[in-house]
């Protein structure tokens, strides 16, 4: 299969609702509520700056957003895993939109495991570069519906990642993916499972 971007999704910055240990309601600010600009069906360009989408905010630029961390990559395949994992909580039975776990581009035909730190990907115009595993904290358990979401993410390795603009330009919804190899010495994947063992107390 061909990898491909399935669709691109942004959000701005507005108030998330989490719950503290103790279940007294918190509020937060946060952009990881995104909605698909430009799909499959309505493949709409796109700019992409050297920071964001267009359209884009970043609540905390020191964790999400940012040089290093402009634009977040989720493999569609993963939202099978999420609609099973709301379902067993009793929240949802229904299925996803892109954009629902906070990525800027869905693709297709990429796992953590074949995408590697330093790779690049060239997505029409744009060109990004592979800089990180995304970790996941409170925010996405607020969004995802229940407790234990960041500590699934963790098992399942199913993290996506971050990539930095490196030439900007515009993508559509349906573009293919060209990934150039980059030194190839550790893979998203073996990167995540890393930061996990060192930290993964502060995650849960």
């Amino acid at each position: 299969m061909t990898p491909r971007l399935l669709s691109v999704c942004t959000g701005v910055v507005a108030p998330l609702f989490t719950r503290t240990d103790g279940e007294s309601i918190r509020t937060v600010m946060s952009a990881i509520r995104k909605t698909p600009v430009s799909t499959v069906t309505s493949p709409e360009p796109v700019a992409v700056g050297l920071l964001h989408v267009d359209g884009d905010e970043s609540a905390e630029l020191s964790v999400h957003g940012g040089r290093d961390k402009a634009v977040y990559c989720m493999p569609v395949e993963h939202y099978p895993f999420w609609v099973e994992q709301r379902a067993a909580a009793r929240i949802s039975t229904d299925s996803l939109p892109h954009g629902f776990l906070g990525e800027n581009f869905t693709l297709e035909g990429l796992l953590e495991t074949d995408v590697f730190i330093g790779d690049t990907l060239q997505i029409g115009s744009v060109t990004l570069r592979v800089t990180a595993p995304r970790e996941p904290c409170f925010k996405f358990n607020a969004r995802i519906g229940y407790a234990h979401a960041a500590k699934h993410m963790v098992q399942q390795g199913n993290c996506g990642w971050y990539t930095q603009i490196m030439q900007a330009g515009d993508v559509r919804a349906g573009d293919t993916i060209a990934l150039v190899p980059g030194p190839r010495r550790l893979s998203v994947a073996a990167q995540f499972a890393f930061l996990n063992r060192r930290h993964q107390a502060s995650l849960f």
